[in-house]
């Protein structure tokens, strides 16, 4: 008998630093979620790997991580996930949202997503908690800050979505669709210097201001991840604990 198996969706290209220093966005991943016997598998979707009916049926679990692009496009990739979004609804199979993976999640089930109207959030951003039975089952508090690196998000939740947190920038951090289906708009999953090396590459290509990268630096610097509290949100979600 195997151990239960899990699939992580790969929405981005791996950058030279992630590379070397972790092994690639995968092993982040794994290295924050992996439990004892389990296995993981990675299909790197932006590149049109994406797992068909078949393959999708062995998985108890599937992660979907951030990306470059955008959740409102429509690449051919884009569109082939969102198809296989909605297999994964029907089939209620467990599936955790990251970043761009919260706003195609938020887009797939009905919702509007789009530019945040803030601009960029980057930076270590406080969270506050919808009170639900999750939250008090994990005896988290009011409030949990994380890692975030956006300017898109979820404007309005998929019909019988509902909000598990917000913040001062963004009104949809976190959403829980039925028991099977959750999005976190933040990185639970990134180390700060992830991050920085992140700030600096996208300063590269022109995509912030010099200002921009300032300020998310000293966000960064001044402030802690509760690292340890969106793991067990997030294994607990994702192994069917809650």
């Amino acid at each position: 008998m195997g151990g239960r198996k899990f699939a992580v969706l790969l929405c981005a290209e791996d950058s030279e630093y992630v590379k070397k220093i972790y092994g690639g966005y995968f092993w982040v991943f794994v290295r924050m979620l992996e439990e004892e016997g389990e296995i993981w598998d990675l299909f790197r979707v932006a590149n049109g790997e994406i797992p068909d009916d078949e393959k999708v049926g062995e998985y108890d679990g599937f992660v979907i991580t951030g990306s470059c692009n955008d959740a409102h496009g429509d690449d051919l990739w884009i569109c082939e996930l969102l198809n296989l979004i909605k297999k994964l609804d029907a089939m209620k199979k467990k599936v955790l949202g990251i970043c761009f993976g919260h706003q195609i999640l938020g887009r797939a089930l009905g919702g509007k997503i789009g530019r945040a109207s803030s601009g960029w959030d980057i930076g270590i951003t406080n969270v506050y908690l919808q009170s639900s039975n999750i939250i008090t089952s994990l005896k988290l508090p009011a409030s949990l800050s994380i890692i975030e690196c956006h300017r898109d998000e979820v404007w309005e939740l998929p019909p019988k979505a509902e909000v598990m947190a917000w913040s001062n920038n963004t009104g949809i951090e976190m959403f829980r669709y039925g028991d099977h289906i959750m999005g976190i708009q933040g990185h639970p999953e990134y180390t700060k210097d992830i991050l920085l090396h992140l700030i600096d590459r996208l300063l590269h290509r022109d995509l912030i201001k010099e200002s921009c990268a300032k300020e998310a630096k000293c966000r960064l610097e001044a402030n802690e991840t509760d690292s340890e509290e969106w793991k067990k949100l997030c294994t607990g979600f994702l192994k069917g604990r809650l």
